[in-house]
């Protein structure tokens, strides 16, 4: 019955047609059922398009499925094309509309003489002929991960390159010293995001007077918040947007070293600027490099760093920002008494540019910008120093070449407009562009940015003098900073979704405690100390959390196609409503004062939290290619899950306190399954 609904399906009477309306012939069926019962896979058979004759296999629905079952194994790419030279067409999950919220592994279903096949094509094709033995066992390995002590036959892994894997689990610190080189000479260049923050902070007491800016007209409160937001607009209006052409012409290593000068010249020229147009010049620019810096620097890192550990290692972009941002508040408080201190504050942040600009030449270019580019053996070469063994070389490159595959067949060729447009166009792009959208949103809606751009001024308000106010503010860095180190851990292991939704409450409730001890009499001596206390709490709480995640999700979530122009976007909404808070955020303060503006944040903290919950999926342990499976489950099945499942259980266990509640998960991991002609 199956076969006669097989030749149904491909055609009857000797004259069915493909995709293209060609007509075709085929022949020699057999059926295989899948793992799951729900499919047929149909392999070796003949297929004819106008004279040409190749093997395919296919997936067959089980009439008895599902409309659900059978949207999830519809073919990859474009009718009549493989996926990749030699790769038939198996079963996989749709990347733009993943319903049953399904983990598959591209390399899926391909039986190993086939595969095998393909390796020999690939090697050929991208000129890696002498490494033809290692990319067949890292085929393998890539195909199922989990199984390659089980590997038999001529590709058997020897015990070497078993222990290689097995360090990956049970050493997974263990790395080769070029990849701590680049995550650390990237992450010193964010020092300079931070130290900025801080030393226009400090600033802020002592340059309005210099500039004649320092009334209470509205006037001068703008120019003030344009000096302090400078930075943040040239990065939402011009940097962050040549992100992605600068990273298309020359690469990670080339856009982070342009970035840097401009991290160098204009900071410096900010100490030196005699009137408040020339220092917002020099900010606009400055703001240039910080842009294409924080748009690349996390991507950067991203794409060199295992799965493992991948969290953890692009967080230090954020760590290193509170780095920064505690040692700019040491030098303001090192420079106070200086006759020029707010000049050096000013001028003080283009020093962790310096070895930023020396150091990138000595570090690998990312390997999967140089496949995205077809330099494969460059790719090969890259990988090799960021990886312990040959055989995670291979794996990792085969992997990523498949998925890259698939990515281009889905997405096509497109240009930097079009790109843009399918953010919001393509279902799984907008679905990672609502997410990273959402965390960086946050990130300024918790009010951090109120705290790094005016906590002297805020201390001051409070009653703390301009001395104390500096001291308040080195506490509040060094807290932040110190409070950092514990994300290295827990990034990776409780997950980038419940830091948020753990730190956000917290950050609520000491933001509104911190304004309500405002309310305290100027002269009772607690005031001070409790507005300090809460505001450090808030820092404690914000470093483990939505410090560190933004940048480490926002780097992830995109596919390769469209990760610079996505990053870009994201750095963009960051860094754009740093600029709004900025400006704005004197005003708030005159209205509102210092309990109310700090209120007003606490009820944005709560709204954070809200679309976290619904709209920001868990990304932790996930390859970058996995990721794509997992942006591709419909953002309605994905918060109907959070507010039927998760809200419930949620409930059960911590508010009923029933300890065997359980959630079910929502998304599968599909094992692989060969199938054998």
């Amino acid at each position: 019955m199956l076969a006669k609904e097989l030749w149904a399906l491909v055609g009857s009477g000797g004259q069915p047609v493909n995709g293209d309306g060609d007509q075709v012939r085929v022949w020699g069926v057999l059926l295989t059922p899948c793992v799951s019962d729900s499919c047929f896979l149909a392999s070796s058979f003949i297929r004819e398009d106008l004279g040409s004759t190749s093997l395919v296999s296919v997936v067959i629905a089980n009439p008895k499925m599902s409309d659900i079952e059978k949207s999830s194994i519809e073919p990859k790419g474009i009718p009549n094309e493989k996926l990749e030279h030699g790769l038939d067409v198996t079963e996989h999950v749709d990347l733009n509309t993943n319903l049953q919220a399904r983990i598959i592994n591209p390399l899926e279903g391909i039986p190993r003489e086939q595969l095998m096949r393909d390796v020999e094509a690939f090697v050929e094709e991208k000129g890696l002929q002498e490494h033809v033995a290692n990319f067949r066992k890292g085929a393998l390995v890539a195909q199922n991960p989990a199984g390659f002590e089980d590997i038999d036959g001529p590709e058997a892994l020897d015990e070497v390159e078993k222990q290689a894997l097995r360090d990956e689990i049970l050493h997974k610190w263990r790395l080769p010293w070029k990849l701590y080189l680049t995550i650390v000479t990237c992450s010193v260049g964010a020092a300079v995001q931070g130290w900025d923050q801080t030393g226009s902070n400090g600033a802020t007491l002592f340059f309005p007077d210099y500039y004649g800016i320092g009334s209470d007209s509205t006037r001068d409160k703008i120019l003030v918040g344009l000096v302090n937001a400078g930075p943040y607009i040239g990065c939402a209006v011009i940097g962050c947007w040549l992100s992605d052409p600068f990273n298309n012409w020359i690469g990670r290593r080339g856009t982070i070293f342009l970035a840097a000068h401009f991290c160098i010249w204009p900071v410096i020229g900010s100490a030196f600027s005699h009137t408040y147009a020339q220092q917002i010049s020099n900010r606009l620019l400055m703001g240039i490099g910080m842009g294409l810096k924080a748009s690349t620097v996390p991507i950067f890192a991203a794409e060199n760093a295992p799965a493992a550990v991948r969290g953890a290692l692009v967080m230090s972009w954020q760590m290193w920002t509170a780095f920064g941002i505690f040692l700019g508040t040491a030098i303001n408080l090192a420079v106070y008494y200086n006759v020029n201190n707010w000049r050096l504050m000013l001028g003080a942040p283009f020093i962790p540019a310096v070895p930023l600009v020396l150091l990138i030449f000595f570090c690998p270019e990312s390997p999967r910008w140089l496949m995205k580019k077809n330099r494969y053996a460059q790719a090969y070469k890259s990988l090799t120093v960021l990886r312990h063994h040959p055989i995670q070389v291979a794996r990792d490159m085969y992997s990523v070449h498949a998925q890259l595959t698939i990515e281009h067949e889905i997405m096509n060729d497109s240009n930097y407009v079009t790109r843009f447009i399918q953010l919001f166009t393509i279902p799984r792009v907008r679905r990672a562009t609502y997410a990273a959208f959402t965390v960086m949103i946050a990130q300024q809606l918790c009010g951090i940015n109120i705290i790094a751009f005016y906590s002297s001024t805020v201390f001051e308000q409070a009653g703390f003098t301009q001395f104390q106010a500096l001291l308040a503010s080195f506490g509040f860095g060094a807290v932040n900073w110190l409070f950092a180190f514990p994300a290295f851990w827990t990034i990776d292991t409780f997950g980038r979704r419940s830091l948020l939704l753990f730190t956000f409450p917290q950050m609520t409730w000491t933001l509104l405690a911190a304004g309500l001890s405002t309310l305290i009499p100027m002269g009772n001596p607690a005031r001070l100390g409790l507005v300090a206390l809460f505001v450090f709490l808030f820092a404690a709480f914000y470093s483990p959390g939505e410090g560190p995640v933004p940048f480490t999700y926002s780097a992830e979530v995109f596919p390769l196609s469209h990760r610079e122009v996505g990053m870009g976007f994201a750095v963009a909404t960051c860094l754009g409503w740093a600029a709004v808070l900025g400006i704005t955020f004197p005003f708030i303060l005159e209205r509102l004062g210092t309990v109310g503006a700090f209120g007003l944040y606490a009820g944005f903290n709560v709204l954070a939290f809200v679309m976290i919950f619904f709209l920001v999926p868990e990304t932790k342990q996930r390859t970058l290619e996995e990721l794509d499976y997992v942006f591709a489950v419909p953002t309605s099945r994905f918060a109907s899950y959070q507010f039927t499942e998760v809200l419930p259980w949620w409930f059960k266990r911590w508010v009923f306190f029933q300890r065997n509640a359980e959630v079910r998960p929502l998304y599968q991991q599909d094992d692989v399954r060969r199938v054998k002609h």
